[in-house]
């Protein structure tokens, strides 16, 4: 199983990191809201653990971001045992509250809990057309082809797939596929853009990913096949 962390304080964030690893977990650690919700967007995780007070976007922020994509269980983490705050935070969509300080052995128990829910919930599965991505195997095909993308071409897919219908801007693109401020002088998400294109949308009649002049990239099917 494949968490997320997203704490900023340093021995807090390690020591969570650890005990999970420690309790047969691969466990990725993200130190503000704008790291954590990059990841949170594009790598594969069957759960959450969030912490409210974070710098760059606050927890709610992250958990708003990513409840418009992914339904990832979250836990989230608050400093305080304050009832106004873990409404908020279960009405934006967490499944569960812990406040601190609290004892290891109920956060993991917590964590183990939504994952016995999530994987009734959530969809390892996307498709747009003949385009099929499955995260569990990590394997992309197109008309029953399989393709052979990079791991930067799979998490940019991914990312579009689970956003199908959304114009993504190259900033966007840039913050959560490569975790950088988008610079104009740039080029690297294009590149990017157009090598996956090669492969997905190319070899095919119908084309799937389009750019959106000025705007960004959108991953859609549209009837006169523009691109």
């Amino acid at each position: 199983m494949h968490l997320l962390v997203i704490e900023d304080e340093l021995k807090l964030g390690d020591y969570l990191r650890k005990g999970l690893i420690e309790s047969g977990f691969n466990v990725d650690l993200a130190r503000d809201g704008t790291e954590g919700l990059g990841m949170a967007l594009t790598g594969n995780y069957d759960a959450i653990v969030l912490d409210v007070m974070l710098p760059g976007i606050d927890g709610f922020k992250v958990l708003e971001t990513l409840r418009k994509s992914a339904s990832t269980p979250v836990l989230m983490l608050t400093a305080r045992d304050d009832v106004a705050d873990r409404v908020k935070g279960l009405e934006s969509g967490a499944d569960d509250y812990l406040a601190k300080p609290f004892a290891f052995s109920e956060l993991l128990a917590r964590v183990r809990a939504l994952l016995r829910r999530g994987a009734l919930q959530e969809s390892t599965r996307y498709a747009l057309s003949d385009l099929q991505l499955d995260l569990t195997t990590r394997r992309a095909s197109r008309g029953g082809k399989r393709l052979d993308l990079t791991a930067k071409e799979f998490s940019l897919l991914s990312l579009l797939l689970r956003r199908q219908g959304q114009i993504l801007s190259r900033a966007v693109l840039a913050d959560q596929i490569w975790g950088m401020n988008f610079n104009s002088d740039t080029n690297v998400v294009e590149v990017a853009v157009r090598r996956l294109r090669a492969k997905i949308d190319d070899p095919f009649e119908e084309k799937l990913l389009h750019t959106v002049r000025g705007m960004g990239y959108v991953l859609e099917h549209r009837d006169d096949g523009s691109t």
